[in-house]
C-alpha cells in the first residue's frame, strides 16, 4: 500500500507544471484565435497546434532538477518532430495564404454568424489536446532512476523511423508537384505508390514510438491514449476523409482508380520482381542444368 501511495504521489509531483503549461497554452490560442481573425483565416492554427506540443514537452523535459539522458533523447525526438511539421504547415499556409484550408472553409459556413466565439472555442480546445498529448513527456521527465533501458531505446528507433519515413514522403510529394503542376495529376511515385498517405502512416508510427519510449517510465502505459488518439484523427477527423474528399474534388476519377489499386493507410508493398524471382527459381531449380 505504501509503494503504491508513493507511485501516485510521484505520478502528480509538482502538479504546478501541468497548471502553467495549460494557462500557456490557453493564452497562445487566445493569441493565434485573434490573429486569425484579423487575417481572416484559420489555416495557421495547425502550426501553432505542432508548435505547441513541441515546447510544452521541451518544457516538462528539460525544466526538472534531476535531468536524465532519458529526458534529453525525448527532447531530441519531439523537438525534431515539432520543429518539422510546424516548419511544413506554415510552408503550406504561406503558399496559400489567400486560400483557407478547406476544413475551416466548412467550419465557418456551418457556424454562420456565431464563426468567432465558436473558433474561439475551438482554439481553446486545441490548447487542452496539446497539454493531452505533451502529457507522456512529462511521465518521461519524471522518471528518475530507471535510466535509458530497453522500451526507451526501442521508441526511440521507431519514432526515428517514422520521423525519417514522413519526412521522405512528404518531401516525395512536394517534388510531384514541383514537376506535375497539373492540379490533375495523382503521385503514385516513391512511398506513395504502397500507401496514398504514407505521411499520415508514419506519423501514426511516431506517436507509437513515442508512447513505447513513455511506458518505460512508472505510469507510462496511462499514455497509450496519445497514438490512439492521433490515428483516430488521421483516419476518421482531420486526416483522410477531409484530404481524399478534397482530392476526389480536384482529380476525379484519376483518384478514383487510384484508390481501387492503393490501400488508404498502411503500406502494401508488393514486390513484383521478387515474384518473378521465385517464379523463375521455381522453374530452374540452382544448380540444376537446364
Amino acid at each position: 500500500m505504501k509503494n503504491r501511495w508513493n507511485l501516485i504521489r510521484k505520478f502528480v509531483e509538482n502538479p504546478h507544471m501541468l497548471l502553467i503549461a495549460l494557462i500557456a497554452n490557453l493564452l497562445t490560442f487566445t493569441a493565434a484565435w485573434a490573429f486569425c481573425v484579423k487575417i481572416k483565416n484559420y489555416s495557421p492554427v495547425d502550426a501553432f497546434w505542432a508548435f505547441c506540443i513541441g515546447s510544452t514537452a521541451m518544457y516538462y523535459l528539460l525544466f526538472q532538477s534531476n535531468l536524465q539522458p532519458s529526458s534529453l533523447v525525448a527532447a531530441i525526438l519531439i523537438t525534431t518532430w515539432s520543429l518539422r511539421l510546424t516548419y511544413h504547415l506554415t510552408r503550406r499556409v504561406m503558399k496559400h495564404r489567400h486560400q483557407e484550408d478547406p476544413r475551416y472553409q466548412k467550419l465557418r459556413a456551418h457556424w454562420g454568424s456565431r464563426e468567432k466565439p465558436m473558433f474561439y472555442l475551438f482554439f481553446l480546445g486545441q490548447a487542452l489536446s496539446v497539454v493531452i498529448l505533451a502529457f507522456p513527456f512529462y511521465l518521461i521527465a519524471k522518471d528518475s532512476g530507471h535510466g535509458f533501458g530497453f522500451l526507451p531505446i526501442l521508441g526511440t528507433v521507431i519514432a526515428s523511423m517514422g520521423l525519417l519515413g514522413e519526412t521522405i514522403a512528404d518531401k516525395q510529394m512536394s517534388s510531384f508537384k514541383h514537376t506535375h503542376p497539373d492540379p490533375k495529376a495523382v503521385c503514385q511515385t516513391g512511398l506513395w505508390r504502397y500507401s496514398r498517405h504514407p505521411n499520415y502512416f508514419f506519423e501514426s508510427v511516431i506517436w507509437c514510438g513515442f508512447f513505447i519510449f513513455a511506458i518505460g517510465s512508472p505510469w507510462g502505459w496511462t499514455s497509450i491514449y496519445a497514438p490512439v488518439m492521433i490515428t483516430y484523427l488521421l483516419l476518421k477527423v482531420t486526416g483522410i476523409p477531409p484530404t481524399e474528399a478534397a482530392a476526389l474534388q480536384r482529380k476525379g476519377d484519376a483518384y478514383r482508380t487510384y484508390q481501387l489499386t492503393t490501400p488508404a493507410f498502411i503500406p502494401k508493398f508488393n514486390l513484383p520482381f521478387l515474384a518473378q524471382r521465385l517464379k523463375n527459381t521455381d522453374r530452374h531449380p540452382p544448380n540444376t542444368p537446364e
